[in-house]
């Protein structure tokens, strides 16, 4: 596998070879607050966000014990690491296409409270699991599916890795209802920003939809969670500034700005697998 350079990974690898907190990295995502007012740019802030985040998808997914769970995209382990501490019979594994996050994501499991097996990490493709057909119970994707080069092509593999029954979770960054006339005109300096790397064109809820009927699933969750999301801009904004990283900066005001216009809708969705 590939060592894969994203603007805003490689700033979070940097601050920790430095000896940074990991925890501050230890999600890569957005933050669910408690409320779209909340006043609060702190680190400490962002960190409990981004595990509330990372609950809700959790419980999306209806994680079951003793469940083998796939966190596709890992990142550096927080949602593994999130498992293991409040779902601790579950069985997760991690799968990324870079190198390096797994290798922090090892670090982060094996530092963690408790005892627990070691965690399975494995350099993959999300649209290519090296995982057997019907053999998982849970597939979770947090906010990374833009990132791949399909998510039909992703959907179609989580369909065939899980039994029956078993779910698929995500989040993904979704486009209003007729927003597309607002998106195009406010995304065009975005599109020249590499910081988050490549992003597909978002999709519609009704096209997620579509896609999952397509590929075998049945909706069981659509949770528009936009406006407790909005705290995590200005939390980022201030962990970029402080960091030196303007390009992070700008990029996050711009994306903030798709999102208090209406355009980008922050959205947390779960399936399960038809038999």
């Amino acid at each position: 596998m590939p060592t894969v350079h994203l603007p805003y990974v490689d700033l979070a690898i940097d601050h920790m070879d430095r000896g940074g907190p990991t925890a501050l990295w230890r999600n890569l995502h957005w933050g669910l607050y408690d409320s779209p007012d909340v006043d609060d740019d702190s680190p400490e802030g962002y960190v409990r966000a981004a595990a509330a985040l990372t609950e809700r998808v959790v419980t999306a997914a209806a994680v079951v014990d003793r469940g083998r769970v796939v966190d596709v995209g890992c990142g550096f382990g927080g949602t593994l690491a999130h498992l293991r501490e409040r779902h601790t019979t579950c069985r997760p594994a991690g799968v990324n296409i870079d190198v390096r996050q797994l290798r922090w994501a090892r670090r982060l499991l094996d530092d963690g409270p408790g005892q627990h097996p070691p965690a399975c990490l494995v350099a993959a493709d999300g649209g290519r699991l090296p995982v057997p057909d019907r053999s998982v119970d849970h597939v979770l994707a947090v906010e990374c599916v833009f990132h791949f080069p399909s998510r039909k092509e992703f959907f179609r593999e989580a369909a065939r890795v899980l039994r029956p029954g078993g779910t698929l979770a995500i989040t993904d960054f979704l486009l209003s209802p007729g927003g597309l006339a607002r998106f195009v005109a406010k995304s065009r300096e975005l599109a020249s920003s590499d910081w988050y790397g490549h992003s597909a064109a978002p999709i519609t809820p009704a096209a997620y939809a579509r896609l999952g009927r397509a590929t075998g699933f049945d909706l069981l969750v659509d949770d528009d969670v936009t406006a407790r999301t909005l705290p995590t801009y200005p939390a980022r904004r201030r962990l970029y500034r402080e960091a030196g990283a303007m390009g992070g900066v700008a990029t996050i005001d711009r994306v903030e700005a798709l999102a208090r216009d209406g355009a980008y809708r922050y959205h947390v969705i779960a399936w399960r697998r038809a038999a």
